[in-house]
């Protein structure tokens, strides 16, 4: 895993929760900013995926269990999409605060995937 790739994920993570917090008090249901946002988080999981793939190769192995680190990242990179999927079927001003709920999710999975990266 790369660690600044890793630190942007994060923050873009975070900072999705924050658009999804924003439109959730302004009273709004699901719309472009917060499902955009969302699956931006779910298209740099996909990147994730490759990279994971690809560091092992590179001579750059996880220290930690690598079963563990996959795990972490198949059902990451699953939330976002099953997400924003249930928020464009469910319309109301609740699917925010759900989306809020996974991003914030998706931030402590990442964060724990460099943690077991080393």
């Amino acid at each position: 895993m790369i660690v600044w790739f890793g630190i942007v994920q994060v923050v873009v993570a975070l900072l999705a929760m924050v658009v999804c917090i924003v439109e959730y008090a302004r009273k709004r249901g699901p719309n472009d900013y917060t499902l955009g946002a969302t699956l931006l988080v779910g298209i740099l999981l996909i990147a994730q995926v490759v990279i994971g793939i690809v560091q092992p190769c590179a001579g750059n192995p996880a220290e930690g269990d690598p079963l563990e680190f996959w795990m972490y990242l198949i059902v990451a990179t699953l939330i976002p999409f099953g997400a924003a999927f249930w928020a464009l079927v469910d319309r109301r001003r609740s699917a925010n605060l759900v989306l809020v709920v996974v991003n914030f999710a998706i931030a402590v999975m990442l964060y724990r995937m460099l943690v077991i990266w080393g």
